[in-house]
């Protein structure tokens, strides 16, 4: 590659013999192949990998206007995670990097690397033998229609004017539907205390909403991040599903392992872009 090409860095992670095979057979976001840079002489190793990307569209002018182009956008998420997910599949522990963090060039990157070695460290030592699972809870609390209010045996509505009778209906409909969504809230609160003592981390996201939140029924309530060890993803899933077994209108959803994203904090992308 050129050496005008910019340094696209994916990740953090121990340098290791199997490391070094397994990111030689990837490609980047740019089709690139990746390969891993380190300071010299240091130890334990410690190493980005990395890929050189074009500056016509890695640069920082041309960079911003890609992040408007939906597509494009998408295509650099995918490659961008498909490189993370194969080095956590090889066994190493990863810490994976910001969309686009891009350094000027090599030297640059490994400058940036020494200079928070033991941050990268420190949460490579918290991260190893831990993977991310995602719960994303849903609300869809049955809700009396009117005409079941209408037709109860109980409390009937004969005698009541048309105005009158359809307060009464109104009512009731609010006390139902708010009664169903207190003992969903109440069910999803004990749902993520469950999650929260099979877990050693969590995040918060904020609840989907929208085109997000897809085309099932109920309402996103919990979009949380949990950090679990590699040997209690299996138990994690159960008490998880058993927890939300059973409760009406509740519905669970279980993602990952992924990498750990949302518990490695990075620098900010093109900190180090500078010449």
């Amino acid at each position: 590659m050129s050496d005008t090409n910019l340094v696209y860095a994916y990740a953090v992670l121990r340098r290791t013999p199997e490391a070094a095979v397994a990111t030689a057979q990837l490609r980047g976001v740019a089709g690139e192949p990746i390969h891993l840079v380190d300071p010299a002489l240091t130890s334990p190793p410690l190493a980005f990998a990395v890929g050189h990307v074009p500056p016509a569209d890695y640069d920082d002018a041309p960079l911003q206007a890609h992040l408007d182009d939906l597509d494009w956008l998408e295509s650099t998420v995918r490659s961008h995670h498909a490189v993370v997910a194969a080095l956590v599949a090889s066994g190493a522990a990863v810490l994976p990097l910001r969309l686009a963090t891009v350094y000027r060039d090599e030297d640059t990157a490994r400058q940036a690397l020494d200079t928070r070695r033991g941050y990268f460290l420190s949460l490579l030592d918290r991260l190893t033998g831990h993977v991310e699972l995602g719960v994303k809870i849903y609300a869809a609390p049955d809700i009396t229609p009117p005409e079941a209010d209408a037709e109860s045996p109980q409390d009937p509505l004969t005698g009541l004017g048309v105005g009158r009778a359809y307060q009464v209906i109104r009512r009731r409909r609010q006390r139902r539907n708010e009664e169903a969504w207190r003992t969903v809230a109440q069910a999803a609160a004990r749902l993520t205390e469950t999650a929260g003592t099979l877990a050693v981390d969590r995040v918060a996201h904020t609840p989907e909403r929208g085109s997000l939140a897809g085309t099932a029924p109920g309402t996103n309530i919990g979009n949380d991040a949990y950090l679990v060890p590699k040997d209690r993803v299996t138990a994690f899933r159960t008490g998880i599903l058993t927890a939300a077994r059973g409760v009406p209108g509740l519905r669970v959803e279980i993602t990952g392992p992924w990498a750990p994203y949302s518990f490695a904090l990075q620098p900010e992308p093109h900190e180090e872009t500078a010449a």
